[in-house]
Parts: structure tokens; C-alpha cells; sequence
């Protein structure tokens, strides 16, 4: 199985605004810190807004941040969300040409792989991505140097 680049981008927003609790982070940053297409996260960031799983704030100080604890966000959801209707071979899709697709058991069968997929990830949270002890070096991969007046205008979040 091969998930979209849209579900690998939120994955990965969302690992790099959970290593930045206390601050707000902006799309540049994670663009800059990846090495992806900040007009691509653009479109990445306002689904997972959307969703729920992050605050969008405007302005000049503006900037992103999880809208929920790291460890209340399912990895199965997130990956569910996005890759649920995934077509992986031609049956799945709308457009079906295969003419054996009424004896065939495959399309069955890679539906069940799918929910297995699924439901291992359902054990994992954003947490688990995070935490000890690879944190210290997905934040040394990831850290982005903010502005003093930007932690001290947002210490509350």
C-alpha cells in the first residue's frame, strides 16, 4: 500500500507542530524544514484545520498549532481520513474495466488488508510518534529558532 503524499504532509504537520507545544509555528517553517511545497501544505493545513486537528490563527504573529493534546490524536483517523477511498487496484475505483471483477476475490481480500492497515494504526496516537526516545532527535531534525517576542506574545497557548 502506498498512502498519498497528502496523508504522508499531514503526518507530517502535524509530528512537527506536536514537537512545538507552547508555540505557534508557521507553514514556511515546516515547508523550510521538510523541504516541500509550501503551497501544497497551504492546502494540507486548512483540511487539518478543518478537521479539527489544528488552530489556524491570522495576523502577523499568526500561525498554526494542534488544536487537541498530541495523545488524543488516533493515527488511524488521520490516515482513515484520507486514504479510505484509496484506489489501490482498478476494482475500488468508479471507472471498473476488469471483466473478471465478478469472480474475482481479490477486491475483498485488499479491502480487509486495508482495515488491518487501519486498525493498526487505531493503536497509535500523534504521542507515540513524539515521544522518548526519539524526540530529542526529531527535534533537533525539526527545531525552527522563534523569535523571542513570538514565545512571549503566545506563552499562553
Amino acid at each position: 500500500m502506498n498512502i498519498t503524499r497528502f496523508t504522508d504532509y499531514s503526518l507530517r504537520v502535524l509530528i512537527y507542530t506536536a514537537l512545538h507545544p507552547h508555540q505557534l509555528v508557521t507553514i514556511k517553517d515546516i515547508a523550510q524544514r521538510y523541504n516541500i511545497s509550501k503551497n501544497h501544505l497551504m492546502k494540507v493545513v486548512q483540511s487539518l484545520s478543518t478537521q479539527g486537528y489544528l488552530v489556524s490563527i491570522r495576523g502577523k504573529n499568526g500561525g498554526i498549532r494542534l488544536q487537541r493534546e498530541a495523545n488524543t490524536i488516533n493515527l488511524g483517523q488521520v490516515v482513515r481520513l484520507h486514504e479510505q477511498n484509496s484506489v489501490l487496484v482498478e476494482c475500488f475505483g468508479d471507472n471498473n474495466q476488469c471483466v473478471i471483477t465478478p469472480s474475482c476475490q481479490l477486491k475483498g481480500l485488499l479491502a480487509q488488508a486495508m482495515e488491518c492497515f487501519f486498525a493498526h494504526l487505531d493503536n497509535y496516537s500523534l504521542a507515540d510518534l513524539v515521544s522518548a526516545p526519539q524526540h530529542a532527535e526529531l527535534h533537533q531534525l525539526l527545531s525552527v529558532k522563534s523569535a523571542p517576542e513570538l514565545d512571549a506574545s503566545h506563552s499562553h497557548l
